[in-house]
């Protein structure tokens, strides 16, 4: 990414610089540029300071009516070229007449409480503790496997969630069930962090600038993470060689695999633990804004979808073929 003497930076990488200055994730970033480059080939390689709002309104029209792209792909690529302009390109874009992608209304898959004990009967190991994370904490799949040792309090039995959607931290309770397995994999890490500290590793990517702040900080205990990599790799974006944390489509397959063998009937990803967590408080009398805030939730309506397996609208109606 590094510029000749004397020659501004390449477009796409003006926008990583940009990205980074403003603290966007990494997997944002691959996003965002991807979408840049999309929209750039679809006008015939044209640099975007060539074009305007026509021509994003073309390329989002394409999508939405060709491409029959759901709303929130419609929105993710709109995200992207609104920073390209406003942010890189420093060009406001006037008001966009776009053919807007259908929004879906799902309802989520949520499981029982039997479905759930199921499922982790086909989950073992370090597999197994991830899952019940995701359920008995209400973790959202990147949340687990961001997890630092620091985040983790066994005094309080909480988690503190860090970063997580909209920038914002959070608490939810530690699962006591969890504590024993939690506790291994913590001495199992400890060991592995041992190890690549006396072979001249044991640094971990920090957030924001901390590593400035706190030059040591990147190699303490604290930092590390609750699910490292089991093997060291490049940082994409500093070249530093680092242990990051396992890679989230691990966990992913092992759940696809053991909703195969458990022949529950439902589309279950790992998310659907997030799903459950949230209806099976609900079903137990806690307050909805509680759940909001155990989820995360900015806006209550949006926890709201988890009161459709409650006792409230067409659960409270009889069917007319069970009329007495």
């Amino acid at each position: 990414m590094q510029p000749k003497p004397n020659q501004p930076p390449k477009l796409l990488d003006q926008v990583r610089i940009r990205l980074r200055a403003k603290h966007y994730a990494y997997n944002t970033e691959k996003t965002y540029c991807d979408w840049i480059k999309r929209f750039i080939i679809y006008h015939d390689k044209r640099h975007p300071n060539t074009m305007g709002a026509l021509e994003v309104q073309a390329f989002l029209n394409h999508l939405a009516v060709t491409d029959n792209v759901s709303a929130a792909t419609q929105n993710q690529a709109l995200s992207a070229l609104l920073f390209l302009y406003r942010e890189v390109l420093a060009m406001q874009l006037p008001t966009l007449s776009i053919t807007w992608a259908k929004k879906a209304s799902h309802i989520p898959v949520v499981l029982s409480s039997s479905e759930v004990q199921q499922l982790f009967q086909h989950l073992e190991g370090r597999n197994l503790l991830q899952a019940q994370l995701l359920y008995g904490a209400g973790l959202r799949l990147l949340e687990c496997f961001r997890l630092r040792v620091k985040d983790i309090d066994f005094a309080y039995q909480q988690i503190i969630v860090r970063e997580g959607k909209g920038e914002k931290d959070r608490c939810t309770m530690l699962p006591k069930t969890v504590i024993p397995a939690l506790q291994a994999q913590l001495a199992k890490v400890q060991v592995q962090h041992t190890i690549d500290l006396a072979n001249g590793f044991g640094s971990v990517e920090l957030p924001y600038a901390l590593a400035e702040k706190y030059p040591n900080a990147e190699y303490e205990w604290q930092w590390q993470y609750v699910f490292p990599a089991s093997k060291i790799s490049v940082d994409p974006r500093s070249g530093v060689q680092r242990r990051h944390h396992l890679d989230a489509s691990i966990l992913q397959k092992a759940v696809r695999r053991a909703a195969q063998k458990s022949q529950i009937p439902k589309r279950i990803s790992c998310h659907t633990f997030r799903h459950s967590f949230a209806t099976h408080l609900l079903q137990s009398g806690y307050d909805i804004r509680t759940v909001q805030e155990l989820l995360g939730h900015k806006d209550v309506q949006t926890t709201m979808i988890y009161t459709h397996v409650l006792q409230q609208g067409a659960g409270a109606v009889r069917s007319p073929l069970d009329a007495p």
